[in-house]
């Protein structure tokens, strides 16, 4: 299996990449529910979030809480919301959303259309306040 975020950790495809290290992948979501919507991966290719081992999971969510740390810094919201639907790709992740209310995080809502400076703006602001 060679999924589109795998593509996207090997710099195959280009991504907004907000952090990284030798397991876990962090980068804006393209198709954003709101600025800052960022998406997090292991590394390692699992389809389905509950099959990963328990370290990668708990790492995971290690990752995801240092990434949400930034967003929370970086972009003006009450709370960094945590989504995993794992339908759309066939590789575990996170969505980290910035949430002023309960319904900021829902997926049938249209998406926001961000030019690729206000993505690199929004990335870069991410980055310095992890």
């Amino acid at each position: 299996m060679n999924t589109i975020f795998t593509k996207i950790i090997k710099g195959d495809i280009p991504s907004y990449k907000i952090a990284e290290d030798e397991n876990f992948y962090a980068f804006l979501d393209i198709n954003p529910l709101a600025k800052g919507h960022t998406l997090v991966v292991p590394k390692k290719e699992t389809d389905y979030i509950f099959d990963l081992d328990d370290d990668t999971i708990q790492g995971l969510f290690l990752f995801s809480k240092k990434v949400a740390g930034g967003i929370n810094k970086a972009i003006e919201c009450k709370r960094v919301g945590i989504a995993v639907l794992g339908l759309e790709v066939p590789h575990a992740h996170v969505h980290l959303v910035p949430i002023n209310g309960i319904y900021d995080i829902d997926f049938s809502k249209p998406k926001l259309k961000l030019s690729q400076d206000e993505f690199s703006k929004i990335a870069n602001e991410i980055r310095q306040s992890i």
